[in-house]
């Protein structure tokens, strides 16, 4: 009995659990999932801060313009220096310097201009009208000592690196990401370098799914073809799992006299959890665990089926064993529809899709498909509309979901 598509995959979230952490230097946890928050190590900023370059004054010195003080000293980025100032006295400052405790407020070096010395010392003239508190970053206004600035399951980019830095985390702890292996089956399958004829393939779906984990920063330890005899894919299974944690296979897992991945995944200890999912393409989908927590996926052989399969459930796998909330392992956009589409059948419908501009608002655009071996349509798509189940015509501007094929952020 098949499964639909949520089925499958609140089966498959009872079977992973995001995998080990460590820490790690950043440039190498980039796009690894936090499995431990970043939390600030003292208020940021610091001490008040100058917001610009200019002159740290006491606002009620300034009450009528243009009226001069006395330069009573200098603080520059980074000094320790907290020179005091009186009455009638300003002091010049650069930005991100720490401001004086006596002063409130940081004039613009642009609304000033310097008299040259005086009886009392160089004075610099204040040429316009200022507002108490005005070009001051103060302390704790970004956060505060303690606060969480980066949260445990987030996905780590270049942003977070700066924030890292800032709050002096140089090895965030993060999990490790799954390794994964690529079998494709099927005794006519050739290299993208082989001449063929008439009657063999080109294997496509291997190197496609090599670069869409690449995409995802997902490392592909092992990919290859494998003909289909039970000994040969048998000790191909066993070699994978050996090296990987999971196993993306394509083709072999129907119901055909040549289907032999099911039986091999028994003959290895595995047990398979689901076979056969209500979609369209790509229905003959099964997953399968082994006793040390490794598990497969077997993808059917049409191009659009395999980018099905991986995108709904192998790649969100993928995403979770590597420490990403379930929750936002599936990201979908809810977008207008750019034209009208008609749809046929009772599966859960994926229609190859990408991303339009019309009338200045992004809307899903269906691309024209021949079918799940269809792969230039594929290529034309940046992903798929996940249409209601049972859901006929669908018609432009309705708001449809819309599943992403790429990187998640």
């Amino acid at each position: 009995m098949m499964i639909d598509a949520e089925q499958a995959w609140q089966c498959i979230l009872e079977h992973v659990r995001p995998g080990s952490s460590r820490p790690r230097p950043f440039l190498t946890a980039l796009y690894h999932y936090l499995a431990a928050p970043v939390q600030a190590d003292r208020d940021i900023p610091a001490c008040n801060r100058a917001a610009m370059d200019g002159y740290a004054v006491r606002a009620n010195d300034l009450s009528s313009v243009p009226t001069s003080l006395t330069l009573a000293g200098e603080v520059a980025a980074g000094s320790p220096s907290q020179p005091a100032i009186s009455a009638g006295e300003c002091v010049r400052i650069f930005t991100g310097a720490a401001v004086p405790p006596d002063a409130d407020t940081v004039v613009m070096q642009e609304d000033t201009q310097t008299e040259g010395p005086g009886a009392s010392g160089e004075r610099v003239e204040f040429l316009k009208p200022v507002e108490a508190g005005r070009h001051i970053f103060r302390r704790g206004e970004n956060a505060r000592e303690g606060d969480i600035l980066v949260s445990a399951g987030t996905r780590l980019n270049a942003a977070h690196a700066g924030i890292c830095a800032t709050v002096g985390c140089d090895r965030p702890d993060v999990h490790d990401r799954p390794s994964v292996a690529i079998m494709a089956t099927g005794t006519e399958l050739k290299s993208a370098s082989d001449a063929v004829d008439r009657h063999e393939i080109r294997d496509s779906n291997g190197p496609m799914l090599e670069a869409a984990l690449a995409q995802s920063a997902f490392p592909c330890v092992r990919r290859g073809t494998v003909p289909d005899e039970l000994d040969t894919l048998l000790a191909a299974l066993k070699a994978a799992l050996a090296e990987s944690d999971v196993v993306l296979v394509s083709g072999g897992v129907s119901v055909g006299k040549y289907d032999l991945v099911p039986e091999v995944i028994g003959q290895a200890g595995g047990e398979i959890c689901y076979h056969g999912v209500c979609i369209k393409p790509g229905k003959p989908q099964l997953f399968a665990t082994f006793p040390d927590g490794k598990c497969v996926f077997g993808l059917p052989g049409n191009p659009l089926s395999v980018m099905t399969g991986l995108q709904e459930f192998a790649l969100p796998t993928l995403r979770r064993l590597a420490g990403c909330p379930a929750n936002n392992c599936r990201p979908v956009l809810r977008l207008p529809l750019a034209a009208d589409l008609s749809l046929t059948g009772k599966r859960q419908q994926y229609v190859m899709a990408r991303l339009v501009e019309q009338n200045g608002v992004t809307a899903a655009e269906a691309v024209r498909c021949a079918g799940s071996s269809d792969l230039v349509a594929a290529a034309q798509a940046g992903g798929a509309i996940v249409a209601p189940v049972g859901a006929r015509e669908l018609r432009a501007g309705d708001s449809v979901a819309f599943r992403p094929w790429g990187a998640v952020a």
